[in-house]
């Protein structure tokens, strides 16, 4: 009998945001696939779950994942988490999934904690549409990208780390025009904030601070197309 492949979101921040179907999920498999296993086994410590823990992530995947697939094949039951967050989402996962699901195998996502989610309801912009482009390219083709989103007529968001927040603002603005915008960090911590502005304004209020925490960063549409839908 072929096992199960499960895809188990964990808190992005606060603990307790993790739900009660995870936690039972994580308590029945045979295997945790993990991105880094000591975030994960602090995790499981504080569920009281003992499972046995492997490293999966994006050094790594390409070389076990059928390894992975023959376990799951041979009637194991694993489940896939990543350090934050749903795996798949800017985290390794999709591999994985796409290989099960050509073989055959059953894969269950279960629904959880997400960064941009909260971020961009938390926004004020519309949330009917919107486009999700995650961590722009450091290097080769991040122009490219950047002259793409110029053109985007939905609300978008990107991810970034900390240090390099003010230089994607600047990119921004000097892209796709002054716009309005809003910068998440430290979602469901203790210190969240959520500041809404301008590029300008933006630039200005996290230059004078020590940015920290993962960041999501969520951008109006066009203002051509609000004006369209005006009409």
């Amino acid at each position: 009998m072929n096992g199960e492949l499960f895809v188990v979101p964990t808190p992005i921040g606060n603990l307790e945001d993790i739900t009660l179907r995870a936690i039972n999920t994580l308590k029945a498999v045979d295997l945790v696939l993990a991105e880094d296993t000591r975030t994960s086994s602090f995790l499981l410590k504080h569920l009281q779950i003992e499972k046995p823990l492997r490293s999966y992530h994006m050094h790594n995947e390409h070389k076990v994942v059928e390894e992975i697939v023959g376990n799951i094949s041979a009637g194991k039951n694993v489940a896939l988490i990543s350090d934050a967050g749903t795996p798949g989402i800017s985290d390794p996962g999709f591999l994985l999934v796409r290989q099960c699901l050509t073989n055959g195998l059953k894969v269950t996502t279960l629904p959880g904690a997400t960064a941009f989610v909260p971020a961009l309801v938390n926004s004020g912009f519309p949330c009917n549409e919107f486009s999700f482009y995650g961590f722009l390219p450091q290097k080769k083709g991040r122009q490219t990208k950047l002259k793409m989103l110029a053109l985007e007529q939905k609300t978008f968001i990107l991810y970034e780390s900390p240090f390099r927040l003010l230089k994607l603002l600047q990119e921004l603005k000097d892209y796709v025009g002054e716009r309005r915008a809003s910068v998440s960090r430290e979602l469901s911590k203790m210190f969240e904030e959520n500041k809404q502005g301008t590029f300008t304004e933006l630039i200005a209020h996290f230059s004078a601070k020590t940015i920290k925490g993962e960041i999501v960063v969520v951008v109006e549409a066009n203002s051509s197309k609000e004006n369209k839908n005006d009409e």
